[in-house]
């Protein structure tokens, strides 16, 4: 018996970590750690995502070389560097050239936006606080067929 419990406790983590890597991942960088933190519990609550937030622009780079995201929804005003110095930045990395973005912003209304999804440079655009069930929405529209490629 105790080679049975001991068998399932030296592998019950890394079967979870499999089990996560079958989830697309989402890299959320917002100097507001508030929104970061509520969008990546709203995301990862679907049971579709696996979520990581950086609340630190000048890292966020790092972060998705080692987080190796499907999907990144970058804040547009940061202090250090804004949403779209970011995005030219993650895109000129090779690893990176195809990477969906979803740029969040606070400039525009949710009325302004009409409830969905603005396009400017080829990227769609979401005005905080953004409804959820639109944010899947467009996640989904920009999803890779295969996560974690």
């Amino acid at each position: 018996m105790c080679k049975i419990l001991n068998f399932l406790h030296e592998w019950s983590t890394p079967l979870a970590k499999l089990k996560s890597m079958s989830k697309p991942r989402i890299l959320i960088v917002d100097d507001d750690k508030n929104i970061s933190r509520l969008m990546g519990i709203l995301l990862e609550k679907t049971g579709r995502y696996e979520v990581r937030t950086e609340t630190r622009s000048v890292a966020a780079h790092a972060v998705a070389r080692e987080f190796r995201p499907d999907l990144c929804l970058f804040d547009v005003d940061m202090p250090g560097k804004d949403g779209g110095t970011l995005a030219r930045e993650i895109r000129a990395d090779p690893m990176f050239s195809d990477l969906p973005i979803i740029f969040l912003t606070s400039l525009v209304s949710p009325q302004e936006a009409g409830g969905k999804p603005l396009v400017s440079g080829g990227f769609p655009y979401l005005a905080k606080s953004v409804d959820i069930a639109v944010l899947q929405r467009c996640i989904e529209a920009l999803m890779p067929a295969t996560p974690n490629a």
